[in-house]
């Protein structure tokens, strides 16, 4: 069981890894933060409405928290790999 746990542990790190990775590459102005033109450049499909329901706290911008809650909802796709 203890290795389960570890095991389920270790692929949340991973995972809270690559999603701050694909972010990364979004962040094209490398401030932690991907704005509208950011997302858009690499999800030519999200609109002005669904960027809002991604910006949770409406600062304009989105950090990873909102990035991964946003993957988690289906909002974006999830990060491969």
């Amino acid at each position: 069981m203890t290795k389960f746990i570890a095991s389920v542990l270790g692929m949340s790190a991973l995972a809270a890894t690559a999603a701050f990775a694909d972010m990364s590459a979004i962040d094209t102005n490398g401030d932690g933060l991907v704005t509208m033109d950011e997302i858009q450049a690499a999800y030519p499909e999200v609109t002005a409405e669904q960027f809002s329901e991604i910006d949770t706290n409406g600062d304009g911008a989105v950090d990873d928290a909102e990035m991964s809650a946003a993957q988690d909802a289906g909002l974006l796709p999830a990060t491969e790999g």
